[in-house]
């Protein structure tokens, strides 16, 4: 599993389209696996800081609890309808990985401060859980300049990146 920064050093456009999309808007969508194995979805909120992605999860939240017992995880961005113009559509992106609880209360707290200081609600909630994630895939997705294909780009550990064209 990559730490972002790690994306950002092998596939930095790509990274800057995937990172642009998740800044555009506030909540995302978080996948879980429930205790049965089944999906979860859950809204969310996801900050970059410092090389790394964060989730603040509420203690208690049944993703908090679906993260612990299984850390595999999906998180895909905000995602519009295309204008009347497709060609301005500017996409969406999904990240896959793993959830990685911080669990030393001190360092946690400095970095939620710093989250919450950099115009995050991660340090909003006292307690709150803080999660890195560590990711196996990048995707971002959009139309070419003409608005007619499908753009695919996607970074994958092990595999480097992928850009697939499709009509």
């Amino acid at each position: 599993m990559a730490r972002w920064a790690e994306i950002e050093a092998e596939a930095p456009a790509l990274a800057a389209a995937v990172r642009a999309r998740f800044d555009a808007h506030i909540h995302k969508v978080l996948a879980t696996l429930r205790r049965d194995g089944s999906p979860r979805l859950s809204g969310i909120e996801a900050q970059f800081l410092d090389g790394e992605l964060w989730l603040g999860l509420m203690p208690g939240s049944l993703k908090a609890a679906d993260v612990r017992r299984d850390p595999r995880l999906a998180l895909h961005s905000a995602t519009v309808d295309p204008p009347e113009d497709a060609a301005r559509w500017e996409g969406d992106a999904k990240l896959s990985g793993r959830g990685v609880e911080l669990t030393d209360e001190t360092h946690a707290r400095a970095v939620m401060a710093r989250l919450h200081a950099a115009g995050g609600r991660e340090g909003a909630e006292p307690g709150g859980l803080l999660f890195r994630v560590e990711i196996e895939e990048a995707v971002v997705t959009r139309l070419n300049a003409a608005g007619d294909r499908l753009v695919v780009e996607s970074w994958r550990e092990g595999r480097g990146l992928r850009r697939v064209e499709r009509a």
